[in-house]
């Protein structure tokens, strides 16, 4: 491209390497600043007393979104990691030894339902076949969009899918116009849960999720998740692109309707465009004098959230049973538990749980013969952190899982570190220390999500999970994708 412009990006997620990748590799001047010392944003990685942790996702979905990126480059994950199918995908406890696996297989995956409720079988063949519509054009299509007007969605090639996308019906009552089940329909409610919402709340747009997750499966980078983000960043090296870590963006100075810099704890660096890829509402409330904010902060308080998260990693010197990769614990009041997130917000009583034992599957990221343990807690954003609501909490989960498993764990835990609501937002800036971004309800959907582009600086984008798409690593991927496609559409036609 003969229009070379200077491009600063704010952050090194998974969002902000994936715009800086593609504006680089148009020859576009590209330079990320990131506050932490390594890359990858919410997806970082740490490691202690032999155990290794990845902080943030912990599930590879939707793996053809990520294989699509690097195909744009002429480059294959298998370049830089070494992925794996999960087989079982995943494990749910409903109570002490009963559980279901779900299979990688789809053969088999309809032979459980069928075993669950007779005719379900055929029913997830049937359930499949449509979101896979869905996900084919929510993903191929819809998701492809910088959203900045609702005129995008008119075209008639894609005014047809509205009707089967269900943006109207809630995810709950499509689901049980396939399966009466309450088992199958929690089974195949679990993906929405950190969307932010409940079957009811939620679109049923998002059983492609379930095409995702039983269909394409669920995958792991030997290593851990952060290998990606680590491939991310070596493939935006190699197309030329400078990262400046350990560097905070402490001001985005603007000029006469325009950003022409990022002010930082190590000086200024100039651009033409700006992408803001961290928090959306730190970028603009705090970083942006108040005339150059698209939004106030009224608008950010009446935004739905989806849950935060209180995490424990720990390091436990033994082999643990009954423990997948994956697992899931629904043996209390699921209900009740999604009703303290997102109706009368509070700690929860009695959560459900996910854990992630990756040591059961990547023997390098424990010593030999013992494990890396992650338990997670979806909670609501915005209640009080304190070190005794993390202890209280440590001791029902323990005795949970001990309970659902038959063994003793808390006497073999030889490392502990936990991280909640003020970990989200000292790391990260996090609005009301979320984790998972917006609730996807219909009224944040599409071009009802904050602008990816500022209404007050048109130079100024944002990109990753508080903007279009959403939250998840693939869509993450795809907003840094769109975003620089936005630049560089405007480049071309500048020169």
């Amino acid at each position: 491209m003969t229009n070379k412009k200077k491009i600063t990006i704010i952050g090194a997620g998974f969002s902000g390497m994936a715009a800086a990748a593609t504006l680089a590799r148009e020859g576009m001047d590209v330079t990320v600043i990131e506050r932490h010392d390594i890359p990858g944003g919410r997806g970082r990685q740490f490691s202690a007393q032999g155990f290794t942790f990845d902080m943030g996702p912990s599930w590879y979905w939707m793996p053809d979104v990520i294989d699509d990126f690097f195909a744009r480059f002429d480059r294959r994950v298998s370049d830089y990691f070494e992925l794996k199918r999960l087989d079982p995908s995943y494990r749910i406890y409903f109570g002490k030894d009963d559980y279901v696996e779900i299979p990688a297989s789809m053969e088999e995956a309809e032979a459980l339902f069928e075993g669950i409720e007779p005719g379900a079988g055929a029913q997830l063949r049937a359930f499949m076949q449509e979101a896979e519509v869905k996900y084919t054009v929510g993903i191929g299509e819809f998701a492809n969009k910088p959203c900045l007007s609702i005129m995008e969605f008119a075209q008639l090639r894609l005014l047809k899918y509205l009707f089967s996308m269900h943006l109207l019906r809630s995810f709950r009552s499509h689901i049980s116009r396939y399966f009466k089940s309450p088992r199958i329909q929690r089974m195949l409610e679990f993906p929405i849960l950190f969307l932010g919402g409940t079957g009811r709340t939620t679109p049923a747009l998002y059983s492609m999720m379930n095409y995702g997750d039983i269909k394409l499966g669920t995958w792991y980078p030997m290593g851990g998740m952060h290998q990606l983000a680590r491939a991310m960043h070596r493939l935006a090296e190699e197309q030329g692109v400078t990262f400046h870590f350990s560097t905070e963006a402490t001001r985005i100075d603007t000029r006469d309707g325009k950003a022409v810099a990022v002010e930082t704890n190590q000086g200024r660096f100039e651009a033409d465009f700006i992408i803001a890829s961290g928090d959306y509402h730190h970028m603009e409330q705090v970083l942006l004098p108040r005339e150059a904010r698209t939004y106030d902060q009224a608008y950010w308080d009446k935004r739905v959230m989806s849950p935060s998260s209180l995490i424990f990693y720990m390091g436990v010197n033994r082999k643990l049973e009954g423990l997948l990769h994956h697992t899931l614990l629904f043996d209390a009041d699921f209900e009740a538990h999604a009703a303290q997130i997102y109706e009368d917000p509070q700690w929860p009583t009695e959560p459900s749980l996910y854990i992630n034992v990756t040591s059961q599957t990547d023997p390098s990221v424990a010593p030999e013969g013992q494990e890396n343990l992650m338990v997670l807690i979806p909670v609501a954003p915005g209640l009080e952190d304190t070190q005794a609501v993390r202890d209280r909490y440590y001791t029902l989960i323990m005795d949970r899982i001990e309970a659902i498993t038959g063994q003793s764990i808390r006497e073999h835990v030889v490392y502990c570190r936990s991280y909640a609501q003020n970990d989200f937002t000292e790391d990260y800036h996090a609005f009301k220390g979320n984790a998972y971004g917006l609730a996807n309800t219909l009224m944040q959907t599409a071009f009802l999500k904050p602008r990816m582009q500022s209404r007050k600086l048109d130079n100024l984008y944002f990109a990753g999970q508080l903007t279009v798409p959403g939250p998840g690593v693939p869509p993450t991927i795809l907003s840094g994708t769109i975003a620089a496609g936005e630049i560089l559409g405007r480049c071309r036609s500048q020169s």
